[in-house]
């Protein structure tokens, strides 16, 4: 027997935060990070993680790849505000689209001897992690992977003997063959 569920639950999927990943193009000139962090600040939405770099030189068009939380009403907002400012060529939310591969490399600076140092090796190569740095008491390691991959490494290395970490945030793009500039618009957007 199925029960009906009460309209009050109703709310609380409207309410429902969730985790999006942006992929904005913007021109790639002084100021539009910082317009862009402005937005988000002034309206106290969070960035997660940010990574930018230009990715056509020629037409000097960057990439942004902005992860943060909200209702679907916020991540709206966010999507409308980011489409509007003058230097952002497209919005694109790729969470929205579905699948999104998305990767991060953190650099991961390991200390000991022994044990340990037998255990840090293990552990990174189980993780397919590379060695960049290696001394008679410790190790950098480099490792790419999903954000919940990441986090597991860190906290292996944690119990081994973790010293420091420096991560990227994440890069993410749709699967598939159509490019950013290609995919479907909503209805009634137009790209600049």
């Amino acid at each position: 027997m199925t029960q009906s569920q009460s309209a009050y639950f109703l709310s609380d999927a409207i309410h429902a935060e969730r985790r999006h990943t942006l992929a904005v193009l913007v021109d790639n000139e002084p100021g539009v990070l910082a317009r862009i962090a402005g937005m988000f600040s002034g309206r106290g939405y969070n960035i997660e993680s940010l990574t930018v770099s230009e990715t056509e030189h020629e037409k000097h068009v960057s990439r942004i790849t902005i992860v943060t939380t909200g209702t679907e009403k916020v991540i709206e907002q966010i999507k409308t505000q980011l489409d509007r400012l003058v230097p952002v060529h497209r919005v694109v939310d790729l969470t929205v689209q579905g699948s999104a591969l998305e990767r991060e490399l953190c650099l991961v600076k390991v200390r000991g001897k022994g044990d340990a140092r037998v255990e840090a090796l293990r552990l990174a190569g189980a993780f397919g992690a590379h060695t960049l740095d290696a001394t008679l008491n410790s190790f950098v390691f480099e490792l790419t992977g999903t954000t919940e991959e990441v986090e597991r490494f860190i906290r292996l290395m944690g119990v081994v003997g973790l010293v420091e970490v420096s991560r990227t945030g994440i890069a993410a793009m749709s699967r598939g063959a159509e490019g950013m500039q290609e995919a479907a618009l909503p209805d009634g957007a137009q790209g600049r």
